[in-house]
């Protein structure tokens, strides 16, 4: 039983570390620069090691790939959703959005990303996963308890950290903002938030005054939040979004 477990967390790891490349390469992509995507530090994205091995659990033993290929649609659509709730819940904050898709639901599920899934579905059970299996199967019993216990450990960590890193992000948001307001209007002007006022206002301000404000940030944003921000470009945060906005835009590329 242990040593399923065992094996179930390795797999976890892989299809999580499968999916990070996936995301970003996409996101690198699309944002013409390197992008660590990821909710966690390391390279992981765990919601894909959870639905892949959720599917291995389910449909480890189905060889019909219609079966399984409906059943990976329906079950990771329900957890994204779930897991957009909780994050939505827990940081009062969104890290994805769908709504320009159409056949969305919310905004945290839509059906091409669910298509896509079950898609997924069927490469991971009829595909990639007795070739995962093997090579677990390989891994020595002493070398796979120590495996399994260091990387646990380094995942648990991870995890602290990035949840440590996020809360009271809306009071940072608002220390944030009003650090701003004081630099700008020691510079004898006033602060305008959004990205586009921002733009505009950062072309009127001298170098000076623009280095002050990036100081300023950089001494209120956290590593953590500041990876958030650039890794997810559809960050939101209700209430708030002209300061996150306007964080992207001052920490960007130097012009």
């Amino acid at each position: 039983m242990i040593i399923t477990l065992e094996h179930y967390f390795l797999w976890f790891l892989f299809y999580s570390f499968v999916g990070w490349v996936y995301e970003s390469i996409l996101v690198s992509c699309q944002q013409h620069r390197l992008v660590n995507r990821g909710f966690l530090n390391g390279p992981l994205c765990p919601i894909y090691g959870t639905g892949a091995t959720l599917a291995i659990a389910v449909l480890g033993n189905v060889h019909n790939p219609v079966i399984i290929f409906l059943v990976s649609m329906v079950g990771a659509t329900i957890l994204e959703y779930s897991t957009s709730w909780v994050m939505e819940q827990l940081f009062h904050a969104r890290w994805w959005d769908y709504s320009n898709f159409r056949f969305n639901l919310q905004g945290r599920v839509c059906l091409l990303g669910a298509l896509v899934f079950g898609l997924g579905g069927v490469g991971v059970v009829l595909g990639s996963q007795p070739y995962v299996e093997w090579a677990t199967d390989m891994i020595p019993l002493p070398m796979l308890h120590t495996l399994v216990t260091v990387l646990a450990a380094l995942v648990i960590v991870d995890l602290a950290v990035t949840v440590a890193g996020m809360l009271g992000f809306e009071q940072v948001l608002d220390s944030v903002a009003q650090a701003v307001q004081d630099v700008a209007a020691r510079a004898g002007g006033t602060w305008q938030w959004g990205a586009d006022a921002v733009s505009d206002k950062m072309r009127e301000l001298s170098q000076d005054t623009l280095e002050r404000l990036r100081w300023v940030i950089s001494g209120v944003v956290n590593a953590q939040q500041k990876r958030m921000l650039k890794s997810f470009p559809k960050f939101q945060m209700p209430g708030r979004q002209d300061i996150i906005d306007s964080l992207r835009e001052l920490m960007g590329p130097r012009k």
